[in-house]
């Protein structure tokens, strides 16, 4: 008979949180604090100079911090929720689905900027060269600042771990549609946390957490902005090219367009469970490879930054136990679920 301390020692919990989490949810409030900072104080400036481009510029900044709060909450949303069980896979994703809005604010910001500097192409206006050259030096300043926060937390290569797994057998049949008929199933799921040494910060970035990514490329496309600005100014100011400024803006509205479709691609497939074709083909190699398995369903997605999905359903004589050992190398598992037939 099944006690109670029985089933202890088969309960998990379903935290899929990057082992970066805290950390890069700590940066990205500072990146939140710096920018809010800036842009409160170019306001101030712009009114208490009349300067429309410190205006300009101040409002420009709200946007982006606009966005990179909505980064700095989803990380708190995600760890304060990240036990409960509404989330059936718990809020690992969280920070997929602020980059996925995020993405679509920036953009909408590259649009904008570049149906703007289409209309100042053939509709010059006149440009305080000095003032807003002045501003833009500022903003790549606090960009640059901002860049490393986010990029410069490398990690520290301490870890542990910790795994369960359960098994249990139902003699009782079933039918599938494909008019096949099992008279026993046998069901395995092994649940695995295992902190592996962490990568660097930028790497983060750049492959696993798409919240921090999202902030790195806000950031990232205002210091682009800004460095294509001030050689637009100087070369108006110094050579009279004042065409080039808004030239530089379309510039700008492609490249920052660009960033913005492929981390919404990225995080749209996260949200969508779309297979993880490298985690998926390790899995299959690694069960049929000996040649008494084949896999007859899988399914693997992302659930977390650095975790993955998976549930593999097998035709053999091969026991779910072994089958699970087998896939004890791949390591981005760390919720499995295992069905023999």
């Amino acid at each position: 008979m099944t006690t109670p301390s029985d089933l202890d020692a088969f309960a998990h919990d379903h935290v899929f949180l990057g082992a970066g989490h805290d950390d890069n949810a700590r940066r990205t409030m500072w990146v939140v604090v710096l920018t809010a900072v800036t842009m409160l104080g170019e306001i101030a400036a712009g009114y208490w100079t009349g300067s429309m481009a410190l205006l300009a510029d101040g409002f420009h900044m709200a946007t982006h911090a606009g966005a990179l709060g909505v980064a700095a909450a989803a990380y708190a949303y995600a760890k304060r929720h990240a036990s409960n069980r509404r989330f059936t896979f718990g809020t690992g994703k969280v920070g997929d689905l602020a980059g996925f809005a995020s993405a679509l604010v920036l953009g909408l910001v590259a649009l904008g900027i570049g149906v703007e500097s289409i209309r100042r192409l053939f509709e010059p206006s006149s440009v305080a060269f000095t003032e807003a050259t002045i501003i833009a030096v500022v903003g790549l300043a606090v960009n640059v600042v901002s860049a490393l926060l986010l990029s410069g937390g490398h990690g520290h290569g301490h870890g542990h771990g910790h795994g369960h797994g359960h098994g249990h057998g139902h003699g009782h049949g079933h039918g599938h549609g494909h008019g096949h008929h099992h008279a026993h199933d046998h069901h395995d799921h092994d649940h695995e946390h295992a902190h592996h040494d962490h990568e660097t910060a930028l790497g983060a970035i750049r492959s696993q957490d798409n919240n921090l990514r999202s902030a790195y490329v806000h950031v990232l496309a205002d210091a682009l902005t800004s460095v294509l600005a001030i050689a637009a100014l100087l070369a108006g100011r110094f050579l009279g090219w004042t065409w080039l400024d808004p030239m530089m803006g379309i510039v700008g509205a492609i490249v920052i367009g660009r960033w913005s479709w492929e981390l919404m691609r990225d995080t749209g497939a996260i949200l969508l469970d779309t297979t993880d074709d490298h985690v998926a083909e390790e899995v299959r190699e690694l069960v049929e490879g000996p040649g008494d398995a084949r896999i007859v369903d899988l399914h693997v997605w992302r659930i977390g930054p650095e975790a993955h999905a998976a549930i593999v359903s097998t035709v053999g004589s091969v026991p779910a136990a072994t089958i699970r050992a087998r896939l004890k190398p791949v390591h981005e598992i760390q919720h499995l679920t295992v069905e023999t037939r």
